[in-house]
Protein backbone atom coordinates (compact mmCIF):
# COMPACT_ATOMS: atom_id res chain seq x y z
CA UNK A 1 0.00 0.00 0.00
CA UNK A 2 1.54 3.30 -1.09
CA UNK A 3 1.27 6.70 0.51
CA UNK A 4 2.62 8.64 3.44
CA UNK A 5 3.43 6.64 6.61
CA UNK A 6 1.11 7.12 9.56
CA UNK A 7 2.00 9.72 12.18
CA UNK A 8 3.48 8.43 15.43
CA UNK A 9 0.22 9.03 17.30
CA UNK A 10 -1.88 7.13 14.75
CA UNK A 11 0.66 4.30 14.61
CA UNK A 12 0.50 3.98 18.41
CA UNK A 13 -3.31 3.84 18.24
CA UNK A 14 -3.11 1.01 15.70
CA UNK A 15 -0.60 -0.92 17.81
CA UNK A 16 -2.71 -0.68 20.96
CA UNK A 17 -5.13 -3.13 19.30
CA UNK A 18 -2.25 -5.62 19.21
CA UNK A 19 -1.47 -5.07 22.89
CA UNK A 20 -5.14 -5.57 23.77
CA UNK A 21 -5.28 -8.85 21.85
CA UNK A 22 -2.24 -10.53 23.35
CA UNK A 23 -3.33 -9.41 26.81
CA UNK A 24 -6.64 -11.25 26.30
CA UNK A 25 -4.86 -14.39 25.08
CA UNK A 26 -2.43 -14.44 28.01
CA UNK A 27 -5.12 -14.02 30.68
CA UNK A 28 -7.13 -16.94 29.31
CA UNK A 29 -4.39 -19.23 30.65
CA UNK A 30 -5.69 -18.37 34.14
CA UNK A 31 -9.06 -19.79 33.07
CA UNK A 32 -7.58 -22.83 31.33
CA UNK A 33 -5.65 -23.84 34.46
CA UNK A 34 -8.63 -24.76 36.72
CA UNK A 35 -10.55 -26.05 33.67
CA UNK A 36 -7.90 -28.49 32.44
CA UNK A 37 -6.99 -29.39 36.03
CA UNK A 38 -10.54 -30.75 36.38
CA UNK A 39 -10.63 -32.37 32.92
CA UNK A 40 -7.38 -34.32 33.33
CA UNK A 41 -7.44 -34.66 37.17
CA UNK A 42 -3.98 -33.17 37.73
CA UNK A 43 -2.18 -31.73 40.74
CA UNK A 44 -0.96 -28.12 40.87
CA UNK A 45 2.54 -28.88 39.59
CA UNK A 46 1.16 -30.77 36.57
CA UNK A 47 -1.35 -28.04 35.83
CA UNK A 48 1.34 -25.37 35.89
CA UNK A 49 2.77 -26.99 32.75
CA UNK A 50 0.24 -24.74 30.99
CA UNK A 51 2.10 -21.63 32.10
CA UNK A 52 5.46 -23.39 31.77
CA UNK A 53 4.76 -24.26 28.12
CA UNK A 54 3.35 -20.83 27.29
CA UNK A 55 6.11 -18.77 28.88
CA UNK A 56 9.06 -21.07 28.10
CA UNK A 57 8.28 -20.24 24.47
CA UNK A 58 9.70 -16.77 25.13
CA UNK A 59 13.05 -18.35 26.01
CA UNK A 60 13.09 -20.59 22.95
CA UNK A 61 11.65 -18.20 20.37
CA UNK A 62 12.92 -14.72 21.33
CA UNK A 63 16.21 -14.97 19.42
CA UNK A 64 14.53 -16.36 16.26
CA UNK A 65 11.89 -13.62 16.64
CA UNK A 66 14.65 -11.00 16.80
CA UNK A 67 16.08 -12.35 13.55
CA UNK A 68 12.65 -12.15 11.93
CA UNK A 69 12.40 -8.49 12.97
CA UNK A 70 15.90 -7.81 11.57
CA UNK A 71 14.95 -9.36 8.22
CA UNK A 72 11.27 -8.47 7.85
CA UNK A 73 11.06 -5.20 9.80
CA UNK A 74 8.54 -4.13 12.43
CA UNK A 75 5.30 -4.11 10.44
CA UNK A 76 5.77 -7.46 8.68
CA UNK A 77 6.91 -9.07 11.92
CA UNK A 78 3.70 -7.94 13.63
CA UNK A 79 1.61 -9.44 10.81
CA UNK A 80 3.56 -12.72 10.93
CA UNK A 81 3.16 -12.85 14.72
CA UNK A 82 -0.61 -12.42 14.49
CA UNK A 83 -0.90 -15.18 11.87
CA UNK A 84 1.23 -17.64 13.89
CA UNK A 85 -0.89 -16.92 16.99
CA UNK A 86 -4.01 -17.53 14.89
CA UNK A 87 -2.73 -20.96 13.86
CA UNK A 88 -2.10 -21.77 17.52
CA UNK A 89 -5.66 -20.79 18.44
CA UNK A 90 -7.01 -23.03 15.66
CA UNK A 91 -5.05 -25.97 17.09
CA UNK A 92 -7.23 -25.85 20.21
CA UNK A 93 -10.05 -27.37 18.14
CA UNK A 94 -8.42 -30.81 17.57
CA UNK A 95 -6.87 -30.71 21.07
CA UNK A 96 -10.36 -30.44 22.56
CA UNK A 97 -11.87 -32.94 20.15
CA UNK A 98 -9.57 -35.82 21.17
CA UNK A 99 -9.12 -34.59 24.08
CA UNK A 100 -5.32 -34.46 24.55
CA UNK A 101 -3.39 -32.51 27.17
CA UNK A 102 -0.10 -32.71 25.17
CA UNK A 103 -1.90 -31.28 22.12
CA UNK A 104 -3.32 -28.47 24.29
CA UNK A 105 0.25 -27.70 25.35
CA UNK A 106 1.43 -27.75 21.72
CA UNK A 107 -1.36 -25.34 20.76
CA UNK A 108 -0.23 -23.02 23.57
CA UNK A 109 3.36 -23.24 22.31
CA UNK A 110 2.37 -22.16 18.79
CA UNK A 111 0.11 -19.41 20.16
CA UNK A 112 2.89 -18.14 22.42
CA UNK A 113 5.39 -18.22 19.52
CA UNK A 114 3.23 -15.68 17.70
CA UNK A 115 2.92 -13.53 20.82
CA UNK A 116 6.71 -13.69 21.32
CA UNK A 117 7.22 -12.17 17.88
CA UNK A 118 4.67 -9.47 18.75
CA UNK A 119 6.51 -8.73 22.00
CA UNK A 120 9.93 -8.49 20.34
CA UNK A 121 8.65 -6.14 17.63
CA UNK A 122 5.88 -4.07 19.24
CA UNK A 123 7.40 -3.21 22.65
CA UNK A 124 10.57 -1.47 21.40
CA UNK A 125 8.64 -0.03 18.47
CA UNK A 126 6.23 1.81 20.78
CA UNK A 127 9.13 2.95 22.96
CA UNK A 128 10.96 4.40 19.93
CA UNK A 129 7.93 6.21 18.47
CA UNK A 130 8.71 9.60 19.97
CA UNK A 131 10.74 11.34 22.66
CA UNK A 132 13.04 8.98 24.61
CA UNK A 133 12.22 10.87 27.85
CA UNK A 134 8.57 9.78 27.69
CA UNK A 135 9.20 6.21 26.43
CA UNK A 136 8.15 4.63 29.77
CA UNK A 137 4.94 6.67 29.80
CA UNK A 138 4.16 5.76 26.19
CA UNK A 139 4.74 2.03 26.63
CA UNK A 140 2.80 2.06 29.92
CA UNK A 141 -0.19 3.58 28.12
CA UNK A 142 -0.02 0.87 25.44
CA UNK A 143 0.28 -1.76 28.17
CA UNK A 144 -2.90 -0.34 29.73
CA UNK A 145 -4.73 -1.63 26.67
CA UNK A 146 -2.93 -4.94 27.18
CA UNK A 147 -4.43 -5.01 30.68
CA UNK A 148 -7.85 -4.19 29.23
CA UNK A 149 -7.57 -7.41 27.25
CA UNK A 150 -6.53 -9.25 30.40
CA UNK A 151 -9.56 -7.81 32.19
CA UNK A 152 -12.27 -8.45 29.61
CA UNK A 153 -11.22 -11.94 28.47
CA UNK A 154 -11.93 -13.70 31.82
CA UNK A 155 -15.27 -11.85 32.07
CA UNK A 156 -16.48 -12.51 28.52
CA UNK A 157 -14.78 -15.78 27.56
CA UNK A 158 -14.01 -17.34 30.97
CA UNK A 159 -17.63 -18.31 31.76
CA UNK A 160 -17.91 -20.03 28.35
CA UNK A 161 -14.87 -22.21 29.06
CA UNK A 162 -16.01 -22.98 32.63
CA UNK A 163 -19.67 -23.50 31.62
CA UNK A 164 -19.65 -27.26 32.28
CA UNK A 165 -19.99 -28.00 36.00
CA UNK A 166 -16.87 -29.51 37.57
CA UNK A 167 -17.34 -32.96 39.13
CA UNK A 168 -15.03 -33.97 41.95
CA UNK A 169 -12.55 -36.81 41.35
CA UNK A 170 -14.31 -39.04 43.89
CA UNK A 171 -17.71 -38.64 42.17
CA UNK A 172 -16.11 -39.03 38.75
CA UNK A 173 -14.51 -42.32 39.80
CA UNK A 174 -17.98 -43.74 40.58
CA UNK A 175 -19.16 -43.16 37.00
CA UNK A 176 -18.94 -45.85 34.30
CA UNK A 177 -15.87 -45.46 32.07
CA UNK A 178 -17.94 -44.40 29.05
CA UNK A 179 -19.64 -41.67 31.12
CA UNK A 180 -16.29 -40.45 32.42
CA UNK A 181 -15.01 -40.17 28.84
CA UNK A 182 -18.13 -38.27 27.77
CA UNK A 183 -17.70 -35.87 30.70
CA UNK A 184 -14.07 -35.15 29.83
CA UNK A 185 -14.96 -34.57 26.18
CA UNK A 186 -17.77 -32.15 27.16
CA UNK A 187 -15.38 -30.30 29.47
CA UNK A 188 -12.63 -29.99 26.90
CA UNK A 189 -14.92 -29.07 24.00
CA UNK A 190 -16.10 -25.97 25.85
CA UNK A 191 -12.86 -24.28 24.70
CA UNK A 192 -13.46 -24.92 21.00
CA UNK A 193 -15.85 -22.11 20.13
CA UNK A 194 -14.01 -19.40 22.11
CA UNK A 195 -10.66 -20.21 20.51
CA UNK A 196 -12.14 -20.47 17.01
CA UNK A 197 -13.46 -16.94 17.51
CA UNK A 198 -10.04 -15.83 18.77
CA UNK A 199 -8.34 -17.31 15.70
CA UNK A 200 -10.72 -15.46 13.37
CA UNK A 201 -10.07 -12.21 15.23
CA UNK A 202 -6.29 -12.64 14.95
CA UNK A 203 -6.40 -13.18 11.19
CA UNK A 204 -8.69 -10.18 10.70
CA UNK A 205 -6.36 -8.03 12.81
CA UNK A 206 -3.37 -9.18 10.73
CA UNK A 207 -5.23 -8.12 7.57
CA UNK A 208 -5.96 -4.70 9.06
CA UNK A 209 -2.32 -4.15 9.99
CA UNK A 210 -1.31 -4.98 6.40
CA UNK A 211 -3.47 -2.08 5.21
CA UNK A 212 -1.65 0.51 7.37
CA UNK A 213 1.71 2.16 6.63
CA UNK A 214 3.63 2.23 9.90
CA UNK A 215 6.82 4.33 10.26
CA UNK A 216 9.86 2.20 9.41
CA UNK A 217 12.24 3.31 12.23
CA UNK A 218 15.10 1.52 10.47
CA UNK A 219 17.52 3.91 12.20
CA UNK A 220 16.91 1.97 15.45
CA UNK A 221 17.69 -1.42 13.92
CA UNK A 222 20.91 -3.19 12.99
CA UNK A 223 20.25 -2.24 9.36
CA UNK A 224 21.38 1.28 10.26
CA UNK A 225 24.75 0.07 11.56
CA UNK A 226 27.31 -1.73 9.41
CA UNK A 227 28.95 -3.32 12.47
CA UNK A 228 27.99 -6.83 13.58
CA UNK A 229 26.80 -6.69 17.19
CA UNK A 230 26.71 -9.67 19.54
CA UNK A 231 24.56 -10.47 22.56
CA UNK A 232 27.73 -10.37 24.66
CA UNK A 233 28.19 -6.76 23.61
CA UNK A 234 24.62 -5.94 24.68
CA UNK A 235 25.06 -7.69 28.03
CA UNK A 236 28.03 -5.48 28.88
CA UNK A 237 25.47 -2.82 29.77
CA UNK A 238 24.69 -3.17 33.49
CA UNK A 239 21.18 -1.71 33.36
CA UNK A 240 20.25 -4.19 30.60
CA UNK A 241 21.67 -7.22 32.49
CA UNK A 242 19.69 -6.44 35.62
CA UNK A 243 16.69 -5.50 33.49
CA UNK A 244 16.64 -9.03 32.08
CA UNK A 245 16.54 -10.44 35.62
CA UNK A 246 13.91 -7.84 36.55
CA UNK A 247 11.60 -8.92 33.70
CA UNK A 248 12.14 -12.58 34.64
CA UNK A 249 11.13 -12.19 38.29
CA UNK A 250 8.37 -9.64 37.66
CA UNK A 251 6.59 -11.67 34.98
CA UNK A 252 7.07 -14.80 37.07
CA UNK A 253 5.43 -13.17 40.09
CA UNK A 254 2.57 -11.63 38.11
CA UNK A 255 1.75 -14.88 36.29
CA UNK A 256 2.10 -17.03 39.41
CA UNK A 257 -0.38 -14.87 41.32
CA UNK A 258 -2.87 -14.83 38.43
CA UNK A 259 -2.50 -18.59 37.92
CA UNK A 260 -3.45 -19.38 41.52
CA UNK A 261 -6.17 -16.76 41.96
CA UNK A 262 -9.17 -18.94 41.04
CA UNK A 263 -8.07 -21.90 43.17
CA UNK A 264 -6.97 -19.60 46.00
CA UNK A 265 -10.19 -17.59 46.10
CA UNK A 266 -12.24 -20.82 45.87
CA UNK A 267 -10.64 -22.06 49.10
CA UNK A 268 -13.26 -22.24 51.92
CA UNK A 269 -10.94 -20.27 54.25
CA UNK A 270 -10.36 -17.50 51.71
CA UNK A 271 -13.28 -16.67 49.42
CA UNK A 272 -15.41 -19.87 49.49
CA UNK A 273 -16.61 -19.25 45.91
CA UNK A 274 -17.23 -21.58 42.98
CA UNK A 275 -14.66 -21.43 40.20
CA UNK A 276 -16.89 -19.69 37.64
CA UNK A 277 -17.62 -16.87 40.12
CA UNK A 278 -13.95 -16.64 41.09
CA UNK A 279 -13.06 -15.71 37.49
CA UNK A 280 -14.52 -12.26 38.25
CA UNK A 281 -11.66 -11.66 40.66
CA UNK A 282 -9.16 -12.53 37.93
CA UNK A 283 -10.83 -9.75 35.94
CA UNK A 284 -10.42 -7.41 38.92
CA UNK A 285 -6.74 -8.36 39.21
CA UNK A 286 -6.07 -7.39 35.59
CA UNK A 287 -8.55 -4.52 35.70
CA UNK A 288 -6.61 -2.88 38.51
CA UNK A 289 -3.43 -3.33 36.46
CA UNK A 290 -5.18 -1.54 33.60
CA UNK A 291 -6.27 1.34 35.86
CA UNK A 292 -2.78 1.53 37.34
CA UNK A 293 -1.25 1.80 33.89
CA UNK A 294 -3.45 4.74 32.93
CA UNK A 295 -2.55 6.41 36.22
CA UNK A 296 1.09 5.36 35.85
CA UNK A 297 1.31 6.83 32.34
CA UNK A 298 0.47 10.19 33.93
CA UNK A 299 2.78 9.75 36.94
CA UNK A 300 5.75 8.63 34.85
CA UNK A 301 5.80 12.02 33.14
CA UNK A 302 6.29 13.67 36.55
CA UNK A 303 8.19 11.13 38.69
CA UNK A 304 11.46 9.46 37.75
CA UNK A 305 10.56 5.97 36.42
CA UNK A 306 13.17 4.20 38.56
CA UNK A 307 11.80 5.68 41.78
CA UNK A 308 8.16 4.97 40.95
CA UNK A 309 9.05 1.38 40.04
CA UNK A 310 10.73 0.87 43.41
CA UNK A 311 7.78 2.16 45.42
CA UNK A 312 5.26 0.13 43.39
CA UNK A 313 7.28 -3.03 44.08
CA UNK A 314 7.25 -2.28 47.82
CA UNK A 315 3.46 -1.86 47.63
CA UNK A 316 3.13 -5.30 46.01
CA UNK A 317 5.29 -6.84 48.75
CA UNK A 318 3.11 -5.32 51.48
CA UNK A 319 -0.06 -6.74 49.90
CA UNK A 320 1.47 -10.20 49.54
CA UNK A 321 2.46 -10.20 53.20
CA UNK A 322 -1.12 -9.21 54.08
CA UNK A 323 -2.77 -12.00 52.08
CA UNK A 324 -0.39 -14.58 53.54
CA UNK A 325 -1.26 -13.56 57.09
CA UNK A 326 -5.06 -13.17 56.75
CA UNK A 327 -8.26 -14.96 55.70
CA UNK A 328 -11.62 -14.09 54.15
CA UNK A 329 -12.22 -10.81 52.33
CA UNK A 330 -8.95 -9.28 53.54
CA UNK A 331 -6.97 -12.13 51.99
CA UNK A 332 -9.02 -11.95 48.77
CA UNK A 333 -8.77 -8.23 48.15
CA UNK A 334 -5.15 -7.87 49.24
CA UNK A 335 -4.01 -10.41 46.64
CA UNK A 336 -6.30 -8.95 43.94
CA UNK A 337 -5.05 -5.41 44.65
CA UNK A 338 -1.50 -6.45 43.70
CA UNK A 339 -2.66 -5.93 40.11
CA UNK A 340 -2.66 -2.17 40.73
CA UNK A 341 1.02 -2.22 41.69
CA UNK A 342 1.97 -4.59 38.87
CA UNK A 343 0.75 -1.97 36.43
CA UNK A 344 3.89 -0.01 35.55
CA UNK A 345 6.46 -2.74 36.18
CA UNK A 346 6.86 -4.42 32.79
CA UNK A 347 6.89 -1.28 30.61
CA UNK A 348 9.14 0.58 33.05
CA UNK A 349 11.67 -2.24 33.41
CA UNK A 350 11.62 -2.73 29.63
CA UNK A 351 12.25 0.91 28.76
CA UNK A 352 14.91 1.28 31.47
CA UNK A 353 16.59 -1.84 30.07
CA UNK A 354 16.82 -0.60 26.46
CA UNK A 355 17.61 2.98 27.41
CA UNK A 356 20.49 4.41 25.40
CA UNK A 357 21.27 1.27 23.37
CA UNK A 358 20.69 2.64 19.83
CA UNK A 359 21.29 -0.04 17.16
CA UNK A 360 21.67 -2.62 19.96
CA UNK A 361 17.99 -2.13 20.82
CA UNK A 362 16.63 -5.09 18.84
CA UNK A 363 19.06 -7.53 20.49
CA UNK A 364 18.34 -6.02 23.90
CA UNK A 365 14.62 -6.40 23.19
CA UNK A 366 15.12 -10.08 22.34
CA UNK A 367 16.90 -10.64 25.66
CA UNK A 368 14.24 -8.82 27.65
CA UNK A 369 11.42 -10.72 25.94
CA UNK A 370 13.36 -13.96 26.46
CA UNK A 371 13.26 -13.18 30.19
CA UNK A 372 9.46 -13.49 30.10
CA UNK A 373 10.27 -17.19 30.57
CA UNK A 374 10.00 -16.25 34.25
CA UNK A 375 6.28 -16.76 33.68
CA UNK A 376 7.07 -20.43 33.06
CA UNK A 377 9.56 -21.03 35.87
CA UNK A 378 8.14 -19.13 38.86
CA UNK A 379 4.53 -20.49 38.64
CA UNK A 380 5.90 -24.04 38.29
CA UNK A 381 8.07 -23.56 41.38
CA UNK A 382 5.12 -22.05 43.21
CA UNK A 383 3.03 -25.07 42.16
CA UNK A 384 5.61 -27.37 43.74
CA UNK A 385 5.57 -25.20 46.89
CA UNK A 386 1.76 -25.17 46.97
CA UNK A 387 1.62 -28.97 46.87
CA UNK A 388 3.89 -29.03 49.94
CA UNK A 389 3.04 -26.00 52.10
CA UNK A 390 -0.31 -24.85 50.67
CA UNK A 391 -1.26 -22.16 48.16
CA UNK A 392 -1.34 -19.32 50.71
CA UNK A 393 2.18 -19.78 52.09
CA UNK A 394 3.54 -20.42 48.58
CA UNK A 395 3.04 -16.70 47.87
CA UNK A 396 6.40 -16.17 49.59
CA UNK A 397 8.03 -16.86 46.21
CA UNK A 398 6.51 -13.88 44.35
CA UNK A 399 7.24 -11.74 47.43
CA UNK A 400 10.96 -12.43 46.92
CA UNK A 401 10.57 -11.60 43.22
CA UNK A 402 9.11 -8.18 43.99
CA UNK A 403 12.00 -7.52 46.39
CA UNK A 404 14.40 -7.74 43.43
CA UNK A 405 12.19 -5.42 41.35
CA UNK A 406 12.33 -2.86 44.18
CA UNK A 407 16.13 -3.10 44.21
CA UNK A 408 16.28 -2.71 40.43
CA UNK A 409 14.20 0.45 40.62
CA UNK A 410 16.27 2.10 43.34
CA UNK A 411 19.73 0.80 42.35
CA UNK A 412 20.04 -1.67 39.47
CA UNK A 413 18.58 0.46 36.67
CA UNK A 414 21.21 3.18 36.95
CA UNK A 415 23.09 3.55 33.68
CA UNK A 416 26.87 3.72 33.42
CA UNK A 417 27.02 6.74 31.12
CA UNK A 418 30.45 5.91 29.77
CA UNK A 419 28.96 2.84 28.07
CA UNK A 420 25.88 4.60 26.73
CA UNK A 421 24.99 4.46 23.04
CA UNK A 422 23.02 7.28 21.47
CA UNK A 423 19.41 6.34 20.79
CA UNK A 424 17.98 7.65 17.54
CA UNK A 425 14.62 9.30 18.08
CA UNK A 426 11.84 8.92 15.54
CA UNK A 427 10.36 12.18 14.32
CA UNK A 428 6.62 12.56 13.72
Amino acid sequence: MSGRPLSNGTAIAVLTMIFFTWGALTSLNDVLIPHLKAVFEMNYAQTMLIQFTFFSTYLLMSVPAGKVVAIAGYKRSIVIGLCVAGVGALTFFPAAKIPSYPLFLFALFVLASGITLLQVSANPYIALLGDAQTASSRLTLAQALNSAGHTLAPLLIGPLILSVAVIGSADLALMPEAQQTAYRVAQSESVQLPYLGIAAGLFVLALLVVLFRLPALTEATERADHQRHTFGEVLRHRHLRFGVVGIFVYVGAEVAIGSFLINYISDPRIGALDEATATRYVAWYWGLAMAGRFIGSFLLRRIEPRVLLGFFAIGAMALLATTMLSEGRTAVWSVVAIGLFNSIMFPTIFTLGIDGLGPLTSKASSLLVMAIVGGAVVPLLQGVLADRIGVQMAFVLPLVCYAFVAWYGFRGARRVHADAVAVPVAQP
